[in-house]
């Protein structure tokens, strides 16, 4: 079969990856055309545009980028209706997405939903668009099963594909990880920064404000595949370091980490590492985001699905080096720290065991 897959970010490319290998597991002529990253390319086809060109955060930024974001709508769907796929696959990414499932819809190409948007935090009313245009939504959280079925949407709870990427990394030389990247002897504290120029050098600046306050630990920067390692080179210096695409690897050999929210909070969780969640963004999308999300009392997934503060959150004006000082210190060396660890391990289990991408493959190729 032809599948067209849209993965519109980091998350999305490496959760796309991991269903396009299973999906070559179940039919052997699968031939894939995409918007995605690197990850998905590894697993062949044909790159339609990198997800780079297409992350656009907060209301400002979308409005500043709309003409490019229109063309980019545009171009999908005259690249759909010029390749006829057998299922369109949308990764995520809902601003985009949905209005690519009505058009679809309306060609007649069958499509799918791998991974849903979260309509449970705002816009739910998008519930009637998935309704209409959407044939099978395929859903990563437990609760979401619930959320659909409450608006008569019948939903798959395959499972969360991060348990599948985590459980298939190989064991770590953790001596060996700071030798490879010129890192001293001390501890690590990880930073996960986000992917997005902006938002890095935002939340790097805080982040990095502790550091005279942890003078046995040396603190280093996951960079984000998105940007290129020169961006990240003005943070650096003897106790500040920075490694390029191995944010799994790096997480498996910190002590705590400070994180972006996002789907890096979860992936923080799954790799055990007790966490700080970060987030400040702009005055104006703040306010109008806080109006617009409805019955959310957290914004870190760990939280979300433990529905308890697991991890804590410091957000806008609360992300500030006094509390991140205090948060930080509690994770590293008090009570605080084992309570995480505990209710990490609930959180696997909430979450089922590993083979989301098998699942999602089965009802993709089979259902």
């Amino acid at each position: 079969m032809k599948y067209y897959i849209i993965a519109g970010e980091a998350s999305g490319d490496l959760h796309a990856s991991n269903l396009m290998k299973a999906i070559k597991q179940k039919d052997q002529n699968a031939d894939f055309r995409f918007w995605g990253g690197d990850l998905m390319q590894k697993q062949g086809g044909t790159l339609v545009k990198h997800y780079r060109d297409l992350a656009f955060m907060g209301f400002l930024e979308v409005v500043q980028n709309l003409r490019t974001i229109l063309n980019n709508i545009k171009f999908c769907k005259k690249d759909i209706q010029e390749n006829k796929p057998d299922v369109l696959i949308l990764v995520d990414y809902p601003g985009f997405n949905l209005r690519i499932a009505k058009f679809a819809k309306e060609l007649g190409i069958k499509v799918v939903y791998y991974i849903s948007p979260q309509l449970w935090a705002w816009k739910e009313g998008r519930v009637e668009t998935i309704k209409k245009y959407v044939d099978e939504m395929l859903v990563i959280l437990p609760f979401e099963k619930d959320f659909y079925k409450k608006h008569q949407v019948e939903a798959h709870f395959v499972g969360h594909p991060l348990l599948d990427a985590i459980e298939g990394l190989p064991p770590i030389d953790i001596q060996g990880f700071k030798k490879e990247n010129q890192l001293n002897d001390k501890e690590i504290i990880a930073l996960l920064p986000g992917s997005r120029k902006q938002e890095v050098s935002k939340m790097l600046e805080t982040m990095l404000s502790v550091r005279n306050n942890f003078p046995d630990y040396q603190f280093v920067i996951a960079g984000a595949p998105s940007l290129d390692k020169d961006f990240y080179e003005q943070f650096v210096d003897d106790d500040v370091h920075f490694v390029s695409n191995r944010t799994y690897d790096l997480l498996r050999c910190c002590k705590a980490a400070l994180v972006t929210s996002g789907t890096a909070t979860l992936e923080t969780a799954l790799l055990n590492v007790p966490e700080v969640v970060c987030y400040k963004g702009s005055r104006i999308s703040y306010e109008i985001g806080k109006r617009l999300i409805k019955n959310i009392k957290y914004i870190s997934l760990v939280n979300l699905i433990m529905d308890k503060e697991v991890v804590t959150e410091l957000i806008q004006n609360e992300l500030n080096t006094k509390n991140l000082v205090e948060e930080l210190n509690k994770i590293l060396s008090t009570d605080k720290r084992d309570d995480v660890l505990n209710n990490y391990e609930v959180l696997r289990n909430k979450l089922g065991g590993s083979g989301a991408s098998q699942n999602a493959a089965e009802l993709i190729v089979n259902g």
